[in-house]
């Protein structure tokens, strides 16, 4: 009998456990010290183009009280004003709900995560202006909370698969956004003046059978970057990261492109000029940075290019590569510290082939970077002319025992691996890949360049002294 009592005492305790526990979290406070946590207080999108839309961001929003908490509402507080569109856990705050969803728990402990893109309008200023929203939080007690959605709204002119069929200046008091290709005919002429910045979408480029003219100046450089204007992360710009776009690639057809003053960078390849002929120029490329290249970051095949006061720098294949040709550069700098990928190119690889005859001199030039040897000479003929002259220049390489095509080169001690071509520079973080290819006062290249060979500016446009320094910078 005690027994049965005992059982039925522990069945009804159960039950009752039971009801308390279910009754517990169906309960909601309606306190207004009850309060959500996020895990910001501010969703900033950066700068965006308007019209186009950006990647997703999201954040979370935490009960981390002793109580279940409900939402009335989740809103956006200007509904479809500013173009951001927000999914709260999986619900869409779209137009048939008003922009908002109702009823949200939030249970003791748990967690929400909320998505937020941004298609930002028109707002027809030449220079970005401030797009600000709320996304509001009406809990059941009444109390309100917010988390506030901000960005960069710039209007652009939006190119789409332009193509060139005579002589055309791309030129806008807005940004230029490319998507799609640009191909410039055969017979026509494409100009990029001075000043002007474009930027290319994914998988976009340049492809050139005509002629491109970049018209930079020190004082105003023409930029071809990504169309990324937002962060992979708080201390690195998507600008900053390898392949954001396919670059510039001079076809066969191609001649007599000059590219002046032109900072090119964050491409697959930066600039490929197609096997043509050397009796006719293919280009010449002057006061020009190529940075920062997810594959090379000019390649020439079999073609005559000039390259003046230029900086070649970190590519996940050769910062310069040179199949074939006649080829010029002439106070360069060429350094190889690409901080993507162990395993890259070199800062110059110059090869012959069968039928495509190398003729390359290479005279005041820096040519370093963090490898032992970032210099590779190929003969890949012996029966096609093989002929290369290095002067008045810094190489990171073995030292090679030639005075008749090596005179006057200061040999890297291919040994120092702590900072290896590093020390030449300015600055040199592969942690947050920042660069700075100016020249260190303690490189030695500073006062060593041939006064003879010696252009009379360098590639910021400052005049260069009687005792010049090697590579495109005067320190």
């Amino acid at each position: 009998m005690k027994e049965k009592y005992l059982h039925l005492l522990i069945v009804v305790g159960s039950l009752l456990a039971a009801f308390c526990s279910c009754s517990d979290d169906d309960s909601f406070s309606t306190s207004r010290s009850d309060l959500l946590h996020f895990s910001t207080d501010t969703l900033t999108l950066d700068t965006v183009f308007s019209g186009i839309p950006t990647p997703t961001r999201s954040f979370w929003v935490y009960n981390n009280t002793d109580a279940n908490l409900r939402c009335a509402s989740i809103r956006l507080k200007r509904g479809n004003q500013t173009g951001f569109r927000v999914n709260v856990d999986g619900t869409y705050l779209g137009a048939s709900a008003g922009y908002q969803v109702s009823n949200v728990e939030v249970r003791k402990g748990d967690s929400l995560r909320v998505f937020v893109e941004l298609t930002s309008p028109m707002n027809g200023a030449h220079e970005p202006l401030l797009l600000e929203d709320d996304l509001l939080f009406d809990l059941e007690s009444g109390a309100e909370q917010r988390v506030a959605l901000n960005a960069w709204s710039w209007d652009a002119e939006m190119v789409r698969n332009l193509h060139v069929s005579n002589e055309t200046t791309l030129l806008s008091d807005r940004p230029i956004v490319v998507f799609g290709n640009i191909v410039v005919d055969s017979a026509a002429t494409l100009r990029i003046p001075c000043g002007q910045t474009v930027y290319f979408h994914a998988g976009s480029g340049i492809d050139v059978y005509g002629r491109l003219l970049c018209e930079g100046t020190a004082s105003e450089n023409v930029t071809l970057r990504g169309d990324r204007i937002d962060r992979m992360f708080d201390y690195l710009p998507y600008d900053m990261v390898s392949g954001q776009w396919n670059g510039i690639r001079l076809h066969a057809s191609s001649f007599e492109n000059v590219i002046s003053y032109t900072d090119i960078h964050s491409t697959f390849n930066g600039i490929v000029c197609d096997s043509s002929t050397v009796d006719r120029k293919k280009l010449e490329i002057h006061g020009s940075i190529v940075h920062n290249c997810q594959g090379d970051g000019i390649r020439a095949e079999n073609c005559h290019v000039d390259m003046y006061n230029c900086q070649f720098t970190n590519t996940l294949g050769d910062c310069v590569n040179i199949l074939g040709g006649n080829i010029v550069l002439q106070h360069c700098t060429l350094a190889q510290f690409y901080p993507f990928d162990s395993q890259t190119g070199v800062a110059l690889r110059f090869v012959n082939a069968q039928d495509h005859p190398l003729i390359l001199q290479c005279v005041n030039s820096l040519v370093t970077g963090s490898a032992e040897d970032v210099v590779i000479g190929e003969q890949n003929d012996s029966t096609t002319t093989f002929q290369y002259l290095f002067a008045s220049s810094v190489l990171r390489t073995p030292v090679v025992d030639d005075t008749l095509r090596f005179k006057n080169i200061i040999w890297e001690a291919v040994e120092d691996t702590t900072q290896g071509g590093a020390k030449h520079f300015k600055q040199i973080s592969m942690s947050t890949q920042h660069f700075d290819f100016h020249l260190d006062s303690l490189s030695s290249a500073v006062g060593k360049a041939a006064p003879q060979y010696a252009l009379p500016d360098d590639r910021d446009g400052k005049s260069r002294d009687t005792s010049p320094d090697i590579g495109c910078y005067e320190f």
